[in-house]
């Protein structure tokens, strides 16, 4: 099943790198700023809503981890896709999902130069911001030419970082909570469900980026799978404690930016000590910044692998000659990364990104079928139809939430993509010819 990779990345990420990639992944900057429209729209209620969303995403997940279980090369989704459908369905899946990462990169950096202006309150100003985003930039892409090794031990240390704040959040707040108000919550209107959905599933996209760098794991096969339904799990139950500690501390409707920083200072004055609100928006920081390290992880080996598969100039394949990383995908994504970043676009990006990575996983889940058929796999077919039917269904109902606009800019991206394959083809043939 494995594509052939002349060139081949060291293996390295074992599974505390895979793990700390995924949760980085889906633990970036929405948990931060979700809690107060989510409370602020759906009450009392609003905890639940997580649950929802991750049983929403499991059966997507679950199509991931089994796809997962069946390779061990570099890129992910453009591999199954390309196993799947061709090479030119592989290209637009990765093409799609790189320019979700490309736009996210973007956006988060903005979002954390945000959080430091509270700390730092020149960078609010708008040129200076953009320049500090683009030094940011610079400086992940410098850590992950220097080797995955130094990446992975970065995304370590501050998965750690922050997870530890974030935890003592949820223990601290436990005390707060009234079993008897979060139990007899009543669920919105039937009609709500959709737009609430659409908000709150934001939080649950980008675990896919654990499965990108498989070439440079250890045991991809086995620790794959495994890295990301776990990280499901554990986001999903740490969101419905953060959401219901928010709405009990924090009266309504919330009015504040950052609810999580407002209800640790409300909880620690009432333990005894004053920096919680300090506490949580150094964590904010932290966990952007640990989504920044995924994404920039993350995201040259895919367009690494569409070189690798001569579905892009071979120019994205080359190596550091010493580092052994691939430095003008680094370089490639850096620059696309500051240039959206200097020209802002925020929230649309964030809505793109969204869509975009929805019709990348539909793709890859519409081809379990086919892959499991060619792996010859003891799973039963049932469960294989299962899986496929209810994880397809997933994708296609959130995606049909999104506007008219959002798809319109990403056919725009798609075309694009398409006619990058075209231009790469033609050179190809001339090269062969």
């Amino acid at each position: 099943m494995n594509t052939s990779e002349p060139q081949q990345l060291s293996r390295v990420l074992g599974k505390l790198g895979l793990a700390a990639i995924a949760i980085n992944g889906l633990i970036g900057a929405g948990i931060f700023a979700l809690p107060a429209a989510a409370a602020n729209q759906l009450g009392h209620f609003s905890p639940w809503m997580f649950i929802v969303c991750g049983l929403v995403m499991l059966p997507i997940v679950a199509g991931f981890a089994y796809l997962s279980s069946m390779f061990s090369g570099t890129g992910g989704p453009v591999l199954y896709a390309s196993q799947s459908f061709g090479p030119f369905v592989g290209f637009q899946t990765g093409w799609l999902l790189y320019v979700g990462r490309v736009s996210a990169l973007a956006a988060n950096g903005h979002a954390l130069v945000l959080y430091l202006s509270i700390f730092v309150p020149d960078l609010a100003d708008p040129v200076l911001a953009s320049f500090s985003v683009c030094v940011l930039i610079a400086f992940l892409a410098l850590l992950n030419v220097l080797g995955v090794k130094r990446a992975q031990g970065s995304i370590l240390l501050v998965t750690a970082l922050k997870l530890l704040p974030i935890l003592l959040f949820v223990l601290f707040g436990l005390t707060y909570l009234n079993a008897e108000i979060l139990f007899s919550a009543e669920p919105p209107a039937l009609k709500q469900f959709p737009v609430s959905m659409l908000l709150l599933v934001y939080a649950f996209i980008g675990f896919e980026g654990a499965l990108v760098p498989a070439g440079e794991a250890k045991s991809p096969k086995s620790d794959m799978p495994k890295a990301i339904l776990l990280t499901l799990f554990a986001a999903t139950i740490l969101y419905f404690f953060i959401q219901a500690i928010v709405v009990h501390v924090l009266p309504m409707p919330i009015v504040g930016r950052a609810p999580l920083a407002d209800a640790a200072s409300n909880i620690g004055l009432d333990w005894g000590f004053s920096f919680g609100s300090q506490a949580m928006l150094l964590t904010a920081v932290i966990s952007i910044f640990g989504n920044l390290l995924a994404l920039m992880l993350a995201a040259p080996r895919m367009t690494f692998a569409l070189a690798e598969q001569k579905q892009l100039p071979h120019w994205f394949a080359n190596l550091h000659p010493t580092f052994n990383t691939p430095t003008q995908s680094i370089y490639f994504l850096s620059g696309c990364a500051m240039l959206l970043a200097l020209t802002g676009g925020f929230i649309w990006l964030a809505i793109i990104s969204s869509l975009a990575r929805l019709i990348g996983y539909l793709i890859c889940i519409a081809g379990i079928p086919k892959l499991h058929a060619k792996q010859g796999s003891t799973i039963a077919r049932w469960q294989i139809f299962l899986l496929t039917t209810v994880g397809g269904a997933a994708c296609v109902w959130l995606m049909s939430q999104a506007s008219l606009r959002s798809w319109m800019f990403t056919l725009g991206f798609i075309l694009i993509g398409a006619l990058l394959y075209y231009i790469s083809r033609r050179e190809r043939s001339s090269l062969e010819g």
